[in-house]
């Protein structure tokens, strides 16, 4: 809950009761949510998706027979259901007031941007990267309605929505997101320098001293001498071959060698913040060159040509760093959606927050392990183990609320109890009595709103209604 602070917790919860009260007719099975039901309601996501349910549908995690005794003790498969249908991140009806910024630009991240904002924030406060950090783009899968919904024929999704992110080489640490919403202006031009911007923005606040690590998309001579200069990092990164500052004699690749890499050093004025730059062309395969460009100071040599290796040599050092440097963002998108809490859904604010919690439940795996390095030694699944417990804690205090003396009815999460209803009882089945009765009464418990049966109810006094009951007397009731 570090990554979800109570900030955040209490906005998410008024908006979704506020969306639930002018639901007419309200919302069947609602329950007000506090922040134990908040946390219990994540914690249900986190185990649907350890336990590889994401597709499943509700009714079989909730049976009494296929399903997981832990959905049933926490909530009521209504009460997950209207949680779900009354999600919300902000107040619609002062959304349009909201979507202008201060420079005048049409946001269209409003239903969602206070959340994403705080929670974005709270990404680098806990962690400190190691030297290599990686600058990458991820598809967050959606094909319902969206503003900004992209379309990446490379990516398995294919549409979602794209974030830009920075994280650890090593760990793959999210260190921080942006959220791409397309141009400010459909019918204005396309934002000039996108991938440079994005790499500075990602960037900021990061100390000096790191090499970043992209693909083609960034790559550039630009760029490189940018973040040289005003954040004193290194950059190494493929290159696309209509860049301007690629020599000639690196763009050939027909008649060379299998395994063979050309460099060339281009000029540069450290003084006036302007690096030197080693550009490597390296034939992989047959009449196929790869073009890398970096600023790190161990690849600078005054040669303006390497010697073609022998077949039985490795990769030149530069493509190693590269490969073993490159792969951050994409672990992070095999990692969370090995146990993705992603369920169906036809708003694109729910998805993204589905993605939040893979993140930062992954994010908390990390912090862990580097904190207990002891923790389940020689276990192969630690991070499946981590998630399992992590969503038991989250559902525990729910669990707890409602644990009660055999033969008495388990109270609902309600947050007041003393409200009246709006609307009327209706006929529901006990829910003492096996189901297999179906017993159906209009009878409901006057402190949990329960349906329970004459036979199954309990009858007290005045006096001992409003007092606890001592255990013997319990005893002699029961």
């Amino acid at each position: 809950m570090a990554f979800f602070p109570p900030e955040i917790e209490d906005m998410v919860i008024a908006m979704t009761n506020l969306e639930a009260s002018r639901r007419r007719p309200s919302i069947h099975g609602w329950n007000p949510m506090g922040r134990v039901e908040f946390r219990a309601y994540v914690g249900l996501l986190i185990l649907a998706g350890v336990y590889k349910s994401r597709g499943e549908a509700c009714e079989s995690l909730w049976d009494s027979e296929s399903g997981r005794p832990v959905f049933r003790a926490v909530m009521t498969l209504k009460t997950f259901r209207a949680y779900s249908s009354a999600l919300r991140f902000d107040d619609r009806e002062t959304r349009e007031a909201r979507r202008l910024d201060d420079r005048g630009r049409y946001d269209k991240v409003a239903p969602i941007r206070s959340v994403w904002d705080g929670w974005c924030a709270r990404l680098p406060v806990m962690y400190r990267p190691g030297p290599e950090v990686t600058v990458d783009e991820r598809l967050v899968p959606y094909r319902g309605r969206c503003p900004f919904r992209q379309y990446m024929p490379s990516k398995p999704a294919r549409y979602g929505i794209k974030i830009w992110v920075l994280c650890d080489a090593r760990s793959s640490y999210a260190l921080k997101m942006q959220l791409y919403a397309g141009k400010p202006d459909k019918l204005g031009p396309p934002e000039k320098k996108l991938a440079t911007r994005v790499v500075m923005d990602l960037t900021e606040g990061l100390a000096p001293g790191h090499n970043i690590t992209c693909d083609n998309f960034f790559t550039s001579r630009e760029l490189a001498t940018k973040l040289f200069r005003e954040r004193g990092h290194t950059l190494l990164g493929t290159l696309r071959m209509n860049r301007p500052e690629i020599p000639r004699e690196l763009r050939c690749s027909k008649g060379r060698p299998v395994g063979s890499a050309e460099i060339a050093v281009l000029d540069g004025d450290p003084d006036e913040g302007i690096p030197y730059a080693v550009v490597m062309s390296y034939v992989p395969k047959r009449n196929k060159n790869v073009l890398l460009l970096t600023t790190c100071s161990r690849y600078l040599t005054c040669s303006q040509s390497l010697p073609p290796p022998r077949l039985s040599e490795s990769k030149p050092p530069m493509v190693i760093h590269y490969n073993r440097t490159k792969g951050g963002v994409d672990n992070l998108d095999k990692v969370a959606g090995t146990y993705s809490c992603r369920r169906k859904t036809s708003r694109w604010p729910v998805a993204l927050f589905h993605n939040m919690v893979d993140v930062a439940a992954y994010n908390a795996s990390v912090l862990w392990r580097a904190t207990h390095l002891d923790w389940m030694s020689g276990k192969l699944n630690k991070r499946r183990l981590f998630l399992e417990r992590l969503g038991r804690a989250l559902v525990l205090l729910m669990i707890e609320g409602t644990r009660q003396p055999p033969g008495t009815v388990l109270p609902g999460p309600r947050a007041n109890r003393d409200e009246p209803r709006d609307s009327p009882v209706k006929r529901q089945r006990c829910r003492v009595c096996p189901r297999s009765k179906d017993v159906k009464t209009k009878a409901v418990c006057c402190i949990c709103h329960a349906h329970v049966c004459s036979r199954c109810a309990l009858t007290y006094c005045p006096t001992c209604a409003t007092g606890p009951m001592p255990a013997a007397r319990w005893e002699s009731v029961t």
